[in-house]
C-alpha cells in the first residue's frame, strides 16, 4: 500500500486553494484541512465578541475558548465553531478583512497551527493556506505554491459573492484582494512566502480541472516513491 502524505498548498487569497484543496483531498481519498477556515473563524468570533485585534491577551483568551471543526460530506464542507455552523459567516468581505490581521498575531498563529499539525501528523492530508509549506509542515512531501494575478483573483471572488446574492463592487474586490496580499506578504510574523521546494502553479489561464489533474498526478508519482 502506497504511503499516505502530507500535501501543502499554499498561496495568495482567491488563488483557488480551498476548491483545488477540496477537490484533491477527495481526488487522493484524503482528509482536506482548511487552515483558513480556521483563521477566519477566528476573525468572526474577534468581531463579534469587539475584540481589539491588536490586544495579544485577548486574542490568547479567545483562542483558548474556539473548538473548531470540520464536517465533511460528499458535496459540501461546514464549519463549526464551539458548535454553530459558521460555513457561511466567515466568507464575507468583512471578515476576509479582518482575517489578514488576526493571521498576522503570533498568539494566533501558534494556537493554529498547533491545532493543524496535530490535525494532519498521521498524514493522508491535503492543507491549504498560506505558510503551510514554509511553517506548519515545512517537510511535507508535497508542496504546491498556486497563484494567479491579483485581478483575475478579485474577479473569480466577486464572482463567488454575486452567486451566494452579496452586493459588491468588482473594483473594489480587486482592491481588497490587493490589500489582502500586502497584509499577508509584509506581516512580520510567518509572512506568505513560496517554500524553495514547492511546486509553482499559476492558475490565471488554467481551468480548475487542469490544476487538478496536475496536482493527481505529482502526488501519484510521490506516492509510489515514499
Amino acid at each position: 500500500m502506497n504511503k499516505k502524505l502530507i500535501v501543502a498548498i499554499d498561496g495568495p487569497s482567491g488563488a483557488g486553494k480551498s476548491t483545488l484543496s477540496k477537490a484533491l483531498a477527495h481526488q487522493l481519498n484524503y482528509i482536506n484541512i482548511d487552515t483558513g477556515a480556521m483563521y477566519r473563524s477566528v476573525a468572526l468570533m474577534a468581531q463579534r465578541q469587539d475584540i481589539n485585534l491588536d490586544n495579544q491577551d485577548a486574542l490568547q483568551a479567545l483562542c483558548n475558548e474556539l473548538t473548531i471543526e470540520f464536517i465533511r460530506s460528499t458535496d459540501a464542507e461546514t464549519v463549526l465553531v464551539n458548535g454553530e455552523d459558521v460555513s457561511s459567516a466567515i466568507r464575507t468581505p468583512e471578515v476576509s478583512l479582518l482575517t489578514a490581521k488576526v493571521a498576522a498575531s503570533p498568539v494566533v498563529r501558534e494556537a493554529m497551527v498547533e491545532q493543524q499539525r496535530n490535525m494532519g501528523k498521521s498524514g493522508g492530508v491535503v492543507l491549504e493556506g498560506r505558510d503551510i509549506g514554509s511553517v506548519v509542515f515545512p517537510d511535507a512531501h508535497v508542496k504546491f505554491f498556486l497563484s494567479a494575478t491579483a485581478r483575475e483573483r478579485g474577479r473569480r471572488r466577486y464572482d463567488e459573492l454575486c452567486a451566494k446574492g452579496i452586493v459588491v463592487d468588482l473594483e473594489q474586490t480587486i482592491a481588497d484582494v490587493e490589500l489582502r496580499d500586502q497584509a499577508d506578504s509584509e506581516r512580520e510574523h510567518a509572512p506568505l512566502v513560496q517554500a524553495e521546494d514547492a511546486v509553482p502553479i499559476d492558475s490565471t489561464q488554467m481551468s480548475i480541472d487542469e490544476v487538478l489533474a496536475e496536482m493527481v498526478r505529482l502526488v501519484k508519482i510521490k506516492e509510489e516513491i515514499i
